[in-house]
C-alpha cells in the first residue's frame, strides 16, 4: 500500500514538470528561421581572368587525355572560353529563371559539342565523348544490366 501511495506521489509532482519542459511558452510567438533558397542567392559574379582559368584549365586537361595538336589546342581553348562565358552570362541573367538557364546552359553544351566535333579528329572526340559519359554517369550500352522490359524481345 505504501508503494501505491508513494507511486502516485511521484506521478502526480513530476507530471507537471515535465509537461512544462514539453509544451512551448504561449505567451510570444516564436520567429520562424530565416533560410535563403538557391534562387533567391545571387549568382557569383565572375570576372573575366576566371572565366579565362576556368576554359585554360578545360583546355589543358583535353590536352593532356586527348593529345591535342598545338593548333587543335588553340581552336579548342577559343571554344572552351566562348562557352564557359556564355554560361557564366546566362547564369547571372537567368539566375531567377532556372529552367530558362537550364535551356540556355543545354544550348551552349550542344553548340560545343558540335565545334569540337568539328576540331577533333574522329578518335579524339570518340575518346572525349567516352570520358565525358563517365564523368556524368550516362551508362554505356555494354555495360547494361539488369532484367529486361517484360513484352519486348529478350523479356518474358
Amino acid at each position: 500500500m505504501k508503494t501505491h501511495l508513494l507511486a502516485a506521489l511521484l506521478t502526480l509532482t513530476t507530471a507537471p514538470a515535465l509537461l512544462a519542459q514539453t509544451t512551448p511558452a504561449r505567451s510570444k510567438p516564436q520567429a520562424k528561421p530565416v533560410t535563403t533558397t538557391a534562387a533567391a542567392r545571387p549568382a557569383p559574379v565572375l570576372n573575366e581572368q576566371q572565366v579565362e582559368a576556368r576554359a585554360n584549365a578545360l583546355t589543358d586537361n583535353m590536352q593532356k587525355a586527348l593529345g591535342l595538336t598545338p593548333q587543335q589546342v588553340e581552336k579548342v581553348r577559343q571554344i572552351n572560353l566562348i562557352s564557359v562565358r556564355g554560361v557564366e552570362s546566362a547564369r547571372q541573367k537567368y539566375a531567377r529563371n532556372v529552367r530558362k538557364m537550364a535551356g540556355v546552359v543545354d544550348d551552349i553544351g550542344q553548340a560545343r559539342l558540335a565545334m569540337l566535333k568539328e576540331t577533333l579528329s574522329p578518335a579524339q572526340f570518340d575518346k572525349y565523348q567516352r570520358k565525358r559519359e563517365e564523368k556524368m554517369g550516362v551508362p554505356s550500352s555494354q555495360g547494361v544490366q539488369g532484367n529486361p522490359v517484360p513484352g519486348l524481345p529478350g523479356g518474358e
